[in-house]
């Protein structure tokens, strides 16, 4: 936290909505840190979650009061959303594995660039889907790791209150400031805090419905996690990202069907990238 804080301090960010998935616990955290130490008053702290909806794909709420449990429909989520006066937003929709694609429409605003689309080309097709039916977008650090922190700005013409920010927010009255892109070092760094963060939960994901490679995931789970730095590791996240480029060029530009994201498949998403 301190660490989050300070980087947002040095870059001159006066406004941080705290996103973590599926919880609203590291909001708490952070602002109770906050209060404890004066040199970071002045950063306004709003809260905010990235939720889960039953398809896999992930959706965004800014200004929330309370959790929105993951899991549900995107219209259930969306009716929860608006339920508690918050400002929805589709995530990184045209992501390969986790966006919820042409049902972007249906979100008060969208991500039109995310840090974390390195593919490119998921970032191109949410820029044109936005500008066809005239959504209002935004940019998102989607950031993980202290590095990213400020790596997408926006800025909003509103009072710096979480009320005035979610009604300038559903108007439009944002704009993005900026919008780069994380460095592969940065992307390993979010790899190895997704997966040393929640390597139980995957074990037991794994135990559940793929028993067959338990033994396997387990070794390699604890082999990435104990030496990610590895040239083993490194080769096979670059291959990894290689492949996630030539699988999103295909659906998002070249016509394949989307529907093997829906499936979440990652044997037909590997084929596909394979396939001259």
């Amino acid at each position: 936290m301190q660490q989050l804080l300070e980087s947002a301090l040095k870059q001159k960010i006066d406004v941080l909505f705290v996103t973590n998935h599926n919880t609203l616990k590291g909001y708490h955290e952070i602002l109770e840190y906050q209060q404890n130490h004066r040199k970071y008053y002045d950063i306004r702290i709003y809260p905010a979650e990235e939720i889960t909806v039953d398809n896999g794909g992930h959706v965004l709420a800014y200004g929330i009061n309370k959790t929105v449990t993951p899991g549900m429909t995107l219209e259930e989520t969306l009716d929860e959303i608006k339920r508690q006066n918050a400002v929805s937003c589709a995530a990184h929709p045209f992501a390969v594995s986790n966006g919820i694609r042409g049902k972007a429409s249906l979100c008060d605003l969208m991500e039109s660039f995310n840090s974390n689309n390195v593919d490119i080309f998921s970032n191109i097709l949410a820029s044109k889907f936005a500008e066809y039916h005239k959504m209002f977008t935004i940019a998102g650090s989607d950031s993980h790791v202290c590095s990213t922190v400020g790596r997408c700005r926006n800025a909003i013409e509103s009072e710096n209150n979480i009320d005035s920010v979610v009604d300038n927010l559903l108007k439009g009255r944002s704009k993005i400031h900026s919008a780069n892109y994380a460095t592969k070092k940065e992307l390993y760094e979010h790899a190895y805090y997704v997966l040393s963060s929640s390597s139980e939960a995957l074990m037991n994901y794994v135990l559940e419905y793929h028993p067959k490679t338990y033994h396997l995931f387990k070794w390699a789970l604890t082999s990435f996690t104990s030496n990610p730095n590895s040239r083993l590791w490194y080769t096979l996240g670059s291959f990894a990202l290689y492949l996630t480029k030539r699988v999103s060029k295909k659906v998002n530009m070249g016509g394949y069907t989307p529907e093997i994201f829906q499936e979440r498949s990652w044997k037909r998403l590997i084929s596909l990238a394979l396939v001259p």
